[in-house]
């Protein structure tokens, strides 16, 4: 039975994704961060979820051992942890972008760094790396976090290549607008980081915020992203990126085919 290990399980794409591949017969080991997520898990029929705070190398390492003392192996590695650290980058602290690069980059890092080794040894794997839209182009009000994907995106590009030949596989995962507590959640890392009352961008967070429930364009449930992670499972070759979601694809392809110019002209209405 092939197994994955998949951080940030505590809700919206990691969860939907552990769910989906349990019910197509993969051995999932979900973690999350908070032991009120792990317990959750559990009682969800999880037995195999673990606690991981990817900012931590030890509890890396215990979970990779923990895994491996049960199965012996691990087949795929999904780096799925991230959160969004929303605002205007003259409005961002350092600190505020030290703390979306621990988790979203230098976590993401450390587990690749860790899981590697296994993966030669056992002279396969997969790791599969969450991107974002935001990895190809950047939108106003998310530098933090489009500086954190387009770190992971030229991380795993770099990887891909230093993979040739090894049989192990580095993916990315270029998701757009999705069901989750993603933007929920960056809405509070906006009102607890932001001196938003003494930014010039007050009027627009202020819309940002109670416009924070309306439906996005081109959004698509979690589940979309939990079946490209089963294609890439089932693949003996998995793709070097996947685009998820239709915004996903425009975007992509402008960024292809526009100058820089024109497409400024389009992401500043977005």
């Amino acid at each position: 039975m092939t197994n994955i290990v998949i951080t940030g399980c505590s809700s919206g794409i990691g969860l939907a994704t552990a769910h989906y591949l349990k019910t197509k017969g993969i051995k999932v080991y979900p973690t999350a961060r908070k032991n009120e997520d792990v317990a959750m898990l559990k009682a969800l029929g999880f037995d195999e979820a673990m606690g991981l705070d990817v900012t931590q190398a030890h509890d890396i390492a215990r979970v990779i051992e923990e895994v491996l003392a049960k199965d012996g192996r691990i087949d795929v590695w999904f780096n799925n942890s991230g959160f969004g650290q929303a605002g205007m980058l003259e409005d961002i602290s350092t600190n505020a972008l030290r703390e979306q690069f621990e988790t979203n980059v230098l976590g993401l890092h450390e587990a690749t760094r860790q899981i590697l080794p296994i993966m030669y040894a056992q002279g396969y794997g997969k790791i599969i790396q969450h991107s974002s839209v935001l990895g190809l182009v950047a939108l106003t009000g998310r530098g933090a976090y489009n500086a954190s994907k387009y770190a992971i995106e030229g991380l795993t590009d770099t990887l891909r290549l230093e993979l040739k030949g090894s049989n192990v596989y580095a993916v990315l995962l270029n998701t757009g607008p999705i069901t989750s507590d993603f933007r929920k959640n960056a809405i509070a890392k906006l009102q607890a980081n932001v001196d938003i009352e003494h930014s010039r961008f007050k009027a627009q967070y202020l819309e940002n915020i109670e416009g924070n429930a309306k439906k996005v364009p081109f959004n698509e449930e979690a589940i979309a992203v939990a079946k490209v992670v089963h294609s890439i499972i089932q693949s003996k070759r998995p793709k070097p990126r996947y685009y998820i979601t239709k915004a996903t694809y425009i975007l992509g392809y402008l960024k292809r085919f526009l100058s820089t110019s024109l497409l400024d002209r389009v992401l500043i209405k977005i």
